[in-house]
């Protein structure tokens, strides 16, 4: 019996995720009736799979180094959705063109939220270049910014599971139900490879052991039984010990 190994790699780190390929469990394990899950645990697993995928779509696009921006309106200010979408796009057009004038691309993550209270803001993942700080006073015409400083550690986990986050209001326009990536951005793709059934077994049971330069994040190890499939799995990332950063020109 064989398993699939997905492995993603980033610039300071490697997932990993060992899947069994099959519908009903390995040759010898003990198998579980299958159970259909409750709604409740569906929402839950989808939003688990979208916060995986934006994670990885962070860690290949963007760097420590880069910035996480709250791009404010002045505290009182009301505006309609459409009214946001237009200061939005006219937002990233200019700093499109901005970039574009220093032979630079622009990538950019964004969520809109708009609290209880009515108040407006918006999260951007953006990569830095030359007086990128600058650019954003210049072309942000609604309030001051605030910048953080993209960092790794956690592996992205916070942001990717903020960016995903469910709206407070459910019949929210959809502009405000998710996140919005530039069209540059490169979708992370793994490398596969089958393993046989015992390598696995012997890897679960051992423990992975990483690779030259990196530890095993032991917050991310995580090995069972899937309840609803009777699959085997193992999940884990690997860190680079000594972090890289990537090219810094501000």
């Amino acid at each position: 019996m064989a398993y699939w190994q997905k492995r993603w790699e980033f610039l300071n780190s490697v997932e990993y995720e060992y899947t069994y390929i099959g519908n009903y469990g390995a040759k010898g394990e003990k198998r579980k009736v299958k159970v259909k899950p409750t709604p409740e645990q569906v929402a839950k697993q989808n939003q688990t799979n979208k916060a995986n995928k934006v994670r990885r779509l962070i860690k290949q696009n963007f760097s420590p180094g880069d910035y996480w921006i709250t791009l404010k309106y002045t505290k009182g200010t009301r505006k309609s959705v459409e009214e946001v979408k237009k200061d939005m796009k006219r937002f990233l057009d200019n700093m499109r063109g901005a970039y574009k004038r220093q032979g630079q691309q622009f990538k950019y993550i964004y969520r809109v939220e708009i609290g209880s209270r009515g108040g407006i803001h918006i999260h951007i993942i953006l990569n830095r270049v030359k007086n990128t700080d600058v650019l954003v006073e210049r072309y942000w015409k609604g309030g001051h910014p605030h910048y953080v400083l993209l960092y790794e550690d956690g592996g992205y986990d916070q942001l990717a599971s903020y960016l995903v986050k469910p709206p407070l209001d459910e019949q929210e326009d959809s502009f405000l139900k998710g996140y919005h990536p530039s069209r540059n951005l490169v979708k992370p793709m793994p490398k596969k490879k089958e393993y046989r059934r015992w390598t696995v077994k012997k890897l679960v049971k051992e423990g992975p052991k990483p690779q030259e330069g990196f530890y095993i994040d032991q917050d991310t190890l995580v090995t069972g039984e899937n309840p609803y499939t009777g699959m085997s799995y193992l999940h884990y990332t690997e860190v680079r010990i000594k972090p890289i950063r990537g090219s810094d020109t501000a």
